[in-house]
C-alpha cells in the first residue's frame, strides 16, 4: 500500500471511532423517549372479585352434605355476594387494597357496611370451599398437628372446643380456628360474614386457618335444626394440607 493510501485509511478509521459512539448515543435517547412522551409505570392491579369454581362436584360430598345444598349455598348465595362485594368495590376507593388490607380498614360506618357484609360473604365462603373436599377428614397431620398439640394440647380438645363453637354462635354465623399475631392457635366464632381479618369489628384477630359456616342455608335441608349433627359431618370433610398450607 502507497503512502498516501494508508495515510487516508487511517484517517477514515480514527473519525468512525469517535463518531460511532455518538450515533450509539442518540440511538440510545431515541429508544427510551419514545416520541418524547416519559414512560410511566403499570397502574397497580385493582383485586380480582369472581365466584371460584369448588374443584369438586356438587355430590361430591354426600352423605355429608348433600348436592342440592351445595348447589343453592354455591350457585346462589355465594354468587350473590360475589357480585353484591364487586359493585360495592367498584364503587369505593378501595379497589387497590389486598382482601386482607380491605378488612382491617373496615369499620362500623354506614359506608362499609356493604363492603363487610358482601366482602366478608365472598371471603368467607371461597374459604370454606377451599377447606372441604371428599375423601378428607380425619385427625389433622404435619405442622397444623404439632401447632393444635401445643395450643389445645390435643386434637380431641381442639374438636370439642371448635363444635362448641360453632353450636352455640347464636343465629348466622361462623366458628374459626385461627393463628394470631403470636403464632398461636385459637378457636373464636364470628356474627353473620365477619371475620378475625376485621381488626376493627371483632374482639380477637387473627388469620383464619379453617371455617365452618353456621347460617341454616348451609345444612337445613338435611339437617334442618340438627347443627351438631352437621357440625359433627364437617369433621369428615375437613382437608387437613389445605390447613396446613395457611400456617404462617
Amino acid at each position: 500500500m502507497k503512502k498516501r493510501e494508508f495515510l487516508k485509511s487511517a484517517a477514515v478509521l480514527s473519525a468512525g471511532v469517535f463518531i460511532s459512539p455518538f450515533i450509539s448515543a442518540c440511538e440510545n435517547n431515541n429508544s427510551t423517549e419514545d416520541s418524547g412522551k416519559p414512560k410511566t409505570p403499570n397502574p397497580p392491579e385493582k383485586m380480582l372479585v369472581a365466584l371460584p369454581e369448588l374443584g369438586y362436584s356438587y355430590d361430591a360430598l354426600e352423605p355429608y352434605i348433600d348436592a342440592k345444598t351445595m348447589e343453592i349455598h354455591h350457585s346462589k348465595h355465594h354468587a350473590g355476594y360475589t357480585k353484591k362485594f364487586k359493585s360495592a368495590l367498584e364503587s369505593s376507593d378501595l379497589q387497590e387494597m389486598s382482601i386482607e388490607s380491605l378488612f382491617q380498614s373496615l369499620d362500623t360506618s354506614e359506608q362499609h357496611l356493604s363492603l363487610r357484609n358482601n366482602g366478608g360473604g365472598y371471603y368467607n365462603h371461597k374459604l370454606f370451599w377451599e377447606s372441604i373436599g371428599p375423601d378428607k377428614g380425619g385427625e389433622a397431620s404435619g405442622n397444623i398437628q404439632a401447632a393444635i398439640q401445643q395450643s389445645f394440647g390435643s386434637f380431641e380438645n381442639f374438636s370439642n372446643k371448635f363444635k362448641d363453637a360453632a353450636a352455640k354462635r347464636f343465629g348466622s354465623g361462623w366458628a374459626w380456628l385461627i393463628q394470631d399475631a403470636n403464632g398461636a392457635l385459637k378457636v373464636v366464632d364470628t356474627p353473620n360474614q365477619d371475620n378475625p381479618l376485621m381488626h376493627q369489628l371483632v374482639e380477637v384477630n387473627g388469620q383464619p386457618l379453617l371455617g365452618l359456616d353456621v347460617w341454616e342455608h348451609a345444612y337445613y335441608l338435611n339437617y334442618q335444626n340438627r347443627r351438631k349433627e352437621y357440625i359433627n359431618a364437617f369433621f369428615n370433610l375437613i382437608d387437613w394440607e389445605r390447613v396446613n398450607s395457611r400456617l404462617v
